[in-house]
């Protein structure tokens, strides 16, 4: 060939070359273009490109609006949002547990704020929006408490809401919280191989006391229509019941615990009615999308209804619910933080209190004692430490705070024996007349002490065996100030999806929870603190405020889509089963075709 034949091929073979890079160059762009048109990735861009990615996680982790990543949450914003989007709106919240219980102790009346997940992330929202608190009054000095319409104006010394009593009797609380609810539903939603227990007294015990609380919401009601936040699996049928008494209310309902898979769910004899009474709901939460899904797997399956997938809706009876995930979390700052001593005094007092040496580790678990709480499983995972790993006998101590819970039932009987048996065997076979490896303490304990034991602990064991979310786990990482101690945390608490940093833990598995708890014993502060550090952001900027807004601006953006449709539809009231979102859809699927 000659050397011109020979140019001319190379000629051709570079411009062949450099149309085929100009080709993928211009298809990874389109593509990236469709993929993720709000973000534009180039040079010199990282800060911006992280915080937009970081934006577009939490869209994608909570279903919510891109900005509520961006906003500070706080009362404030709270109540900015009731003030704006929701004015003269009541709020009122509906659950079983009270936030304030009245004892007789003594000649005297004492006060008890029980150490509850739901009602440390609930206390602190009903302050912001000064609203009123529905519950059961079991308190043995309740009835001495309230006013003559059983009112009661909380909290005691700085009154900023109000909470408004139920009575039950022994027979109604017997068959709908012990039996119902906690024989039949609690382990019916959690994997922890307990057989539900379903009595038909029981079921019309349930079905009472939930037509009494709605008859309760719609005395306390002071229009037609409040904002009512109905709390978890004791209240499956008060939506329903709500609706057809107060139709232009946004009923808002959180279910506190997983929901089965479908499958599992078919075992409830009455399925079909607790679905369409939670079907009653404006919207329905849960912590985790996983657990949304089963829900509407499960109203799928069993109900004669029309699921909106793109929109997260579900259409029955004219009406339709929206089902999101809202991963609940806990009050930041904590109030009470700033009433208790730094780290190094509660670590001084537990160590004093129960008589521990300077330089024992010590690793804590606090909860009901519940079987869904992998009590037994710890032990087993300590059992197994000291096997492996015999150099720590003597330097190692587990403080479980276990208080007592549904203690008639007989599966907490057995559970309570088993774990008593198991803490006596440990120390017996490891421990000494100075040494007891396993303290076991079967008693309540006020937030405020619950939050020393927090700062006083090397490592926080939250091994659930099935959990809707643990508060336990973010209550460990907001006392943590100091920034040390180190997370246990089961997978199979919703709390594992949000706390990447914690050692993520598999509590049927003793030999890895051993493992971890060796790795956690040896982490060095430096690690201690580089995990630490994101968790505390993390409960930070997605606190219990942020949880409530979300529900709330959903709320909102329910009652304003009701009220347009009035505007431009008939003008007429819809009917009372009718719900104020479907229009809304069929316009936009019109709008679409």
């Amino acid at each position: 060939m000659t050397d011109y034949g020979t140019e001319v091929l190379w000629v051709l073979i570079l411009a062949s070359l450099g149309l085929s890079a100009i080709a993928v160059v211009f298809s990874l762009s389109r593509r990236r273009h469709n993929q993720t048109p709000a973000i534009a990735y180039t040079p010199g861009e990282d800060v911006a490109s992280e915080a937009a990615r970081k934006v577009l996680r939490e869209f994608e982790k909570n279903g919510q609006s891109v900005d509520a990543a961006l906003v500070t949450w706080s009362p404030d914003t709270l109540r900015k949002i009731l003030a704006d989007d929701l004015p003269d709106a009541q709020v009122i919240v509906v659950s079983n547990r009270e936030p304030y219980i009245h004892n007789v102790k003594g000649n005297g009346v004492e006060l008890l704020v029980p150490a509850s997940g739901l009602v440390s992330a609930l206390e602190p929202i009903t302050r912001a929006c000064s609203g009123t608190w529905i519950a059961y009054g079991g308190g043995t000095a309740d009835r001495l408490m309230v006013d003559e319409n059983d009112r009661v104006q909380v909290p005691p010394g700085n009154p900023s809401y109000t909470l408004r009593r139920v009575w039950l009797t022994e027979e109604e609380h017997q068959g709908y919280y012990l039996g119902f609810a906690n024989e039949g539903l609690w382990p019916l939603c959690h994997i922890a191989f307990t057989r539900p227990v379903f009595r038909a007294s029981d079921w019309e015990a349930y079905e009472a006391v939930n037509r009494k609380f709605a008859d309760t919401v719609v005395a306390e009601a002071r229009n037609e229509r409040p904002i009512v936040l109905v709390q978890d699996y004791h209240f499956a049928l008060l939506p329903r019941m709500i609706r057809e008494r107060l139709p232009e209310a946004i009923v808002i309902t959180f279910w506190h615990i997983p929901w089965p898979n479908s499958e599992v769910y078919s075992i409830c004899p009455w399925r079909e009615r607790i679905l369409e009474g939670l079907l009653g709901s404006s919207i329905i939460g849960f912590h985790t999308q996983f657990h949304a899904n089963n829900f509407t797997e499960s109203v799928d399956r069993f109900l004669e209804s029309r699921i909106e997938r793109a929109d997260a809706a579900i259409s029955y009876g004219g009406q339709t619910t929206l089902v999101h995930a809202y991963p609940i979390s806990i009050e930041w700052p904590a109030e009470l933080l700033a009433k208790l001593p730094d780290v190094d005094e509660c670590r001084a007092r537990l160590r004093e209190r129960f008589g521990l040496k300077a330089d024992v580790k010590l690793c804590v678990g606090v909860e009901r004692l519940d079987y869904t709480k992998g009590i037994l499983d710890r032990f087993q995972a300590l059992e197994e430490l000291f096997t492996k790993h015999p150099e720590w006998v003597g330097k190692l101590v587990f403080l479980q705070i276990a208080a007592p819970s549904r203690g008639t039932l007989p599966a907490y009987k057995q559970l309570h024996d088993e774990c008593h048996r198991y803490a006596e065997d440990l120390n017996q076979r490891f421990g000494s007349e100075s040494y007891k490896p396993v303290i076991m303490v079967a008693e309540h304990h006020s937030q405020e002490q619950v939050y020393e034991i927090y700062r006083a602990a090397d490592i926080g064991m939250v091994t659930s065996l099935h959990d809707g979310m643990n508060l336990v786990a973010k209550e460990f990482v907001a006392a943590r100030d100091d920034e040390q101690g180190v997370l246990l945390l089961s997978t199979f608490a919703g709390a594992s999806r949000e706390l990447l940093e914690a050692l993520i833990v598999n509590p049927y598995d003793a030999a890895m929870m051993s493992e971890a708890l060796q790795q956690a014993l040896t982490m060095t502060p430096e690690e201690q603190r580089e995990r630490m550090r994101p968790m505390r952001e993390m409960v930070r900027n997605n606190n219990v405020y942020r949880w409530a807004g979300s529900m709330l601006l959903d709320a909102a953006r329910l009652r304003k889509r009701g009220d347009l449709d009035r505007v431009t539809g008939t003008g007429e009231r819809p009917p009372s089963n009718a719900n104020n979102v479907i229009s809304m859809f069929e316009r936009m699927r019109k709008a679409a075709s």
